[in-house]
């Protein structure tokens, strides 16, 4: 752990969840990476001892002794229950998972194909979740994408009738069950030029045999490109259950198998299981179809065509998903036969992902998804890792090697040990940005393995308010139940915002891995979160500014670093474009814009106005026009998308081509900085002039102000909740978000501040996620989501709460660790001589240049 100090003008830098941290009005140092790590950990040992010492006083004999006891074992645990150690166990907790699921796969486990076809759980009335993957909702315009020039065949009874229209339907929800239901069936589309048949073949007999028998003649055209068939329901009914029968099934289905091994060879052939039935609802003439009947036709099938695949290259898939859906669905069926529209649309779905996620690839459906293959830039990253813990390696033995020959041997004439040579302290001068480097590099490919190759699993999120809500009381509980005084009762002092930031970020994580976007009142006030974020970043910003007036070059790329390291290091690994982690451009961007405002001539002041309060004014003007170029900005998309679609700021901002993903969260929290440096700008002009006390206990204002402002704060919030819980849709949520979202926030402000106790205490629980809280962020998007935060990473199959929890620990552990690598990094990589980081700018910018260029060709190939 690092024990250097990062000071007062870095504490901006040490970067919030998604900006710059709130700047203390005052020159102190803050706690080392390594203490504030230790510092969550502290308190609860602290307050561990103040409730036992409490306890003991009222207690005698055998009870002061049992308490006694009971301190001695806090004391001991607490010694061994620390970051560090959760690190190392977070460690061999990765390690053993991947030796789990790398055997699991190789032997025995199946691949994504064989679970999306063959297991799976029911999540609400219309989601189905495979085992260990996410499934792709296709839309009509990628189904046709998908299928176009193709011919997918459906040949059975009325239930495979059935699952042909829900198939349609997803290319065409206009098609309807119509016409004579005992014929065959055609649907063709022109502008896509796909046919999709039903073939009418109730029985497994010569009939079916025959239409098969057909597809595998010489110069037959227009093959299906992918077969589902199945049937056994009217041979059942036909023969009343007949032994007879089902020995003539085996011996047709038997005579069939060539021919569907022949046809798998150039096709895509599914056996579809006979879903279960509700047999109080059949009709008379339907009694003899009974479950059994139905499991004795099934495992017939079953063997005769897992015979044929242990034998075969070319494999005839079985869909049992179908059959595990319908279990659980089949008591809503109306005829006791035939499933619910809902149950045969999963299934329909199911058969789009098998053969269509291999063609068009969508993020968010990784069953039958194809591992992408590395690129260029991704081959060189891993060779540098490679090579760093290589020299980490050799500079870890010169160093130990030297330490042992020169620990002994002292100076002949002096008696005293001789100092090191110059080159010995050059080699272990490297020793710490080689083993920061070589931690990052084994971190990476833990971000690699997670989110890129195919060992650990992944599934689909499904929103229920349970999901969100009961996390979000347990973390409130532990929040409120950790709390300790603060250091001070100045307003928004850095303890508070630290805790500020950290439940902030925790709302967030919660609101990502539930799906709760899919809420609108909660997906309303998230939107005030990410709002609150950039406020800070104008607030913090502008303090630092306005009461330090260091614009020198070392600040601006501490900030810089810090903000960007870790996500430039992700869009080498992961080969994502650096507006996919758009947060860190918003805040980067907003960054810049401030430090222009603020820096531009006239450079305004604290020192400058407190001699003059018409510098005030000056700075007014100044804000307002920022004011002015930023709604110039959000009434003109055209001019918008010019300045930034020029290269290279274009390959900063582009998402998939496109700089219109950067237009909507610029447009959307576009005054949230304004506000933030406005209201900073207002409270230092009032605290300047003794406007406010902020004493520990005492109101920010006098009584009667302060009951008045907190009563109008009160009735601002729940304003703003009632009417983020009434929105309609998000498309008219999100264009009154921009002007109404600073009112919950000063609510909140006010509401956080102007009573002195309130200032006066503060969430340590809190507080210590919001010391890490960039790097909880950015991590999350593959490390505890997955396929680029559209799923959830399954470290645990088959047991939710329980992944959760280990994903979460390994998480949380990942991000303080790549924290402290990049407070140890930045000291290195920053030199505070200027000449030394001239140099290291012009390095990295033709770094810049190159990596640019090497992605334009890239995307050109």
């Amino acid at each position: 752990m690092s024990d250097s100090k990062v000071t007062l003008e870095n504490s901006c830098e040490a970067a919030p969840a998604l900006g710059a941290a709130l700047e203390s009005n005052e020159a102190e140092t803050t706690k080392s990476t390594a203490e504030s790590s230790a510092g969550f950990y502290a308190h609860i040992s602290r307050l561990s001892t103040t409730a036992v010492s409490r306890l003991s006083d009222c207690c005698h004999g055998g009870s002061k002794m049992a308490v006694l006891a009971y301190s001695r074992g806090k004391r001991e645990i607490n010694q061994y229950f620390n970051i560090e150690n959760a690190k190392l166990l977070a460690l061999v907790t990765v390690f053993l998972l991947l030796i789990f699921h790398s055997v699991s796969r190789n032997y025995g486990g199946g691949d994504t194909c064989e679970r999306l076809l063959s297991s799976g759980r029911l999540l609400g009335e219309n989601a189905w979740q495979p085992y260990g993957c996410m499934m792709h909702r296709y839309k009509s315009n990628e189904a046709k994408s998908c299928l176009s020039e193709k011919h997918i065949a459906f040949i059975g009874d009325s239930r495979i009738r059935q699952l042909f229209y829900s198939y349609v339907n997803i290319i065409n929800f206009e098609v309807k069950e119509e016409g004579m239901k005992h014929e065959n069936i055609a649907f063709e589309d022109g502008s896509a030029s796909l046919k999709v048949d039903f073939l009418w073949h109730t029985e497994v007999n010569s009939s079916m045999k025959e239409s098969l028998t057909s597809w595998t003649l010489e110069g037959t055209s227009l093959k299906p490109d992918m077969i589902v068939l199945g049937a056994a329901t009217w041979s059942i009914k036909l023969h009343n259950g007949s032994t007879e029968a089902l020995n003539q099934y085996k011996t047709n289905l038997t005579s069939m198998a060539q021919l569907l091994e022949k046809l798998a060879e150039h096709s895509e052939v599914i056996w579809v299981l006979q879903d279960p039935v509700l047999e109080d609802l059949l009709r008379d003439d339907r009694k003899m179809i009974t479950n059994q009947q139905i499991d004795l036709y099934n495992e017939a099938a079953l063997s005769i065509l897992d015979s044929i695949n242990s034998v075969s290259k070319a494999k005839v898939q079985i869909l049992r998903a179908s059959r595990l859906a319908a279990e659980q669905t089949i008591g809503k069926s109306l005829d006791g036969l035939h499933l619910p529209k809902s149950t045969r649309d999963i299934s329909a779905m199911v058969l789009m992902n098998y053969f269509c996620n291999k063609i068009l690839k969508p993020i968010d459906g990784s069953c039958c998804l194809p591992r992408p293959p590395s690129t260029l830039i991704q081959k060189l990253t891993a060779c540098f890792f490679i090579l760093s813990i290589s020299g980490y390696l050799v500079v870890n033995f010169i160093c130990r090697n030297n330490h042992r020959e020169n620990k002994l041997p002292k100076d002949i004439e002096s008696g005293e040990e001789k100092k090191p040579s110059m080159a010995i302290s050059s080699v272990a001068g490297l020793k710490v940005p080689f083993k920061s480097v070589c931690k990052l590099g084994l971190i990476m490919a833990y971000f690699y393995f997670c989110d890129r190759a195919d060992i650990f699993m992944k599934e689909q999120k499904f929103y229920t308010h349970a999901s969100f809500f009961i996390p979000l009381i347990f973390i409130l509980v532990l929040g409120f139940f950790y709390n300790e005084n603060s250091k001070e009762a100045k307003f928004l002092n850095r303890e508070q915002t630290d805790e500020w930031k950290g439940w902030m970020q925790l709302v967030i994580l919660i609101y990502h891995i539930s799906g709760a976007s899919a809420f609108i009142p909660v997906y309303m006030h998230v939107r005030v979160l990410v709002a609150a974020y950039l406020f800070q970043t104008g607030y913090g910003h502008f303090s630092f500014f306005w009461l330090k007036g260091d614009f020198g070059l070392y600040r601006v790329c501490q900030v810089l670093f810090r903000l960007n390291f870790l996500v430039v290091v992700l869009c080498l690994v992961m080969d994502r474009a650096y507006q996919f982690y758009y947060f860190v451009p918003l805040v980067t961007f907003w960054f810049a814009v401030i430090y222009g405002t603020m820096a531009m001539w006239p450079q305004i002041l604290q020192k400058k106005a407190s001699g003059n309060a018409l510098w005030n004014l000056g700075l007014l003007l100044k804000l307002f026009f920022l004011l002015s170029c930023i709604l110039l900005l959000s009434y003109s998309q055209g001019a918008f998308e010019n300045i930034f679609s020029c290269w290279p700021i274009s390959k900063l901002f582009e998402l998939q081509g496109s700089v219109h993903e950067w237009w909507f969260r610029w447009k959307l929290d576009r005054f949230a900085v304004f506000h933030g440096m406005l209201f900073a700008f207002l409270y230092l002009v009032l605290q300047k002039c003794q406007v406010l006390s902020e004493g520990k206990g005492e109101p920010l204002f006098s009584h009667r102000i302060s009951d008045f402002l907190l009563f109008i704060s009160v009735v601002s919030f729940l304003t703003y909740s009632i009417w983020a819980s009434t929105c309609k849709n998000k498309t008219e949520c999100n264009t009154l978000h921009p002007y109404v979202s600073v009112v919950q926030i000063l609510a909140f402000i006010l509401i956080r501040n102007i009573p002195g106790y309130a200032r006066s205490v503060y969430s340590s629980f809190f507080a210590w996620f919001g010391k890490i809280s960039l790097e909880l962020f950015i991590c999350q998007y593959h490390i505890w989501l997955a396929a680029d935060t559209k799923g959830i990473l399954v470290l645990i199959p088959g047991n939710p709460v329980l992944n959760i929890i280990i994903s979460t620990f390994i998480f949380v552990c990942v991000a303080h660790e790549i924290s402290q690598i990049t407070n140890e990094l930045a000291q290195i990589a920053i030199p505070k001589d200027g000449s030394a980081l001239l140099k290291r700018l012009l390095g990295g910018a033709g770094f810049l240049v190159v990596l640019l260029l090497s992605a334009q060709e890239e995307s050109k190939l």
